[in-house]
């Protein structure tokens, strides 16, 4: 058993997706070679056990370590505005704020009132036609404001939980 925060789980992830990555890239530059008929072959030094096995082992690595940060995250609480939650709802919340911010950012950047181009909808229509908003845009624009603070909150809470609460990892 290893003990390890969340921020160096994931750091040990990466690192182990670079190193399968590096060996896929030395496989497939070895797995097959090209020779002439009258040339002696320059064979690639690449034994297809040894890389399958090292590949297997990094994956299984990746996997021990995942399933423990997902443990870790749906039993670790956290408490932010006086809601106690665990890691995974917050990742989940802070997930649905963000499109909710997305779309919010959006509605707060229409104008009230813009006239739309003649003959877009219609050519025999010659009144121009207007596009209107049928919303409080100075609500939209608190409302933007207090989710834009409620996800920075929560990512600071995050932040933490991830540099400091350690686990068990079996690898």
């Amino acid at each position: 058993m290893t003990k390890m925060t969340s921020a160096y789980a994931n750091k040990m992830i990466r690192k182990l997706n670079e190193d399968k990555a590096f060996l896929r890239s030395k496989e497939v530059s070895g797995y097959i070679y090209i020779a002439a008929l009258d040339e002696e072959p320059v064979i690639p030094d690449y034994d297809y056990s040894e890389v399958s096995a090292k590949i297997k082992e990094i994956d299984e690595k990746i996997a021990k370590i995942r399933h423990a940060i997902n443990l870790a995250n749906c039993t670790n609480t956290v408490e932010e505005s006086g809601e106690k939650m665990t890691i995974d709802t917050v990742l989940v919340r802070m997930a649905q704020l963000n499109r909710r911010k997305e779309e919010l950012d959006q509605m707060r950047k229409l104008q009230p009132k813009v006239r739309l181009s003649t003959g877009l909808y219609s050519q025999k229509k010659t009144a121009p036609e207007y596009q209107y908003i049928n919303y409080d845009l100075e609500q939209v624009q608190k409302d933007y404001d207090v989710i834009d603070a409620r996800i920075a909150a929560l990512q600071l809470v995050l932040d933490r939980y991830n540099q400091t609460v350690e686990f068990d990892v079996d690898i």
